[in-house]
């Protein structure tokens, strides 16, 4: 019976991502921790894995579509993917059974979780309308190239220690930014921008994790049964359902996720 809630969670947040476009770590990591009781560090190595192979397919699907910025992926990857070994270099130095390390994985979970809820939130009210008054401007340089090059590196650094520790910030957190930094892309290029660079980033921490021993390999099999029919599903009905109204509930129950793990 537990297998087949495994299945029935990959399928809902498989079909919340396709209809929304929210990072599977920050709604699979919450629900693995408060519905089964997976350990915070087994429940973010899993998920890690779960991400990768689920935004494998994505990017294969917008690479066919030739719309990945590839400069983009690359210039994020550049920061994210050494930040994620170096994060794990350390992880594995301290040890993920050492409760101060089991600490700072929740609380860092709770405060990316609430990060998530802010960039949900932003999108829904700010992102259509920045994205329309994107294309009035004119600017000198291409619309793949940042105003700094180190800033993409920079902040790719960043989500690639949220990554690594926390299985969440690839997704709502990763186009926010790109959205910052990339005003002139279109919005379809920089949500293909941020699944693929997100590909290599949680393929890396999850083998990382692997390593470490926080991967539940049958977990990881149950959870892709379904989130895979899930997400062909949700994808199909995005053009259905209201975005705004969804991306906000889902910002108010991330935010609430993030306060529990942050206050526990």
């Amino acid at each position: 019976m537990e297998n087949i809630a495994f299945v029935f969670a990959g399928l809902v947040v498989g079909f919340i991502v396709g209809l929304t476009g929210v990072g599977g770590g920050s709604l699979m990591t919450p629900l693995l921790i408060f519905g089964f009781g997976i350990k915070p560090t087994l429940a973010v190595g899993t998920d890690l894995l779960f991400a990768s192979g689920t935004k494998f397919g994505g990017m294969l699907n917008f690479a066919r579509q030739r719309v990945i910025p590839w400069r983009v992926v690359f210039s994020l990857s550049l920061g994210s993917v050494p930040a994620a070994a170096l994060t794990l270099w350390v992880l594995h130095d301290l040890g993920t059974s050492n409760p101060t390390v089991q600490h700072a994985i929740t609380f860092t979970l709770g405060i990316a979780l609430m990060l998530t809820a802010a960039a949900t939130l932003y999108k829904a009210i700010r992102g259509p309308r920045q994205a329309q008054a994107s294309d009035d401007v004119e600017l000198d340089r291409p619309s793949d190239q940042a105003k700094h090059p180190l800033l993409p590196v920079l902040f790719g650094a960043v989500i690639g220690v949220l990554v690594t520790l926390t299985s969440v910030g690839a997704g709502a957190i990763g186009v926010t930014v790109l959205m910052l930094l990339y005003p002139q892309l279109p919005l379809y290029r920089i949500v293909a921008a941020d699944i693929a660079y997100a590909v290599p980033l949680t393929l890396v921490a999850g083998l990382g994790h692997a390593s470490l021993g926080t991967v539940d390999w049958q977990l990881l099999g149950l959870l892709l049964c379904g989130s895979l029919p899930g997400i062909w599903l949700g994808s199909h009905f995005v053009s259905r359902v209201p975005e705004r109204v969804i991306r906000s509930a889902l910002s108010v129950l991330l935010a609430w996720a993030g306060s529990k793990l942050v206050f526990i």
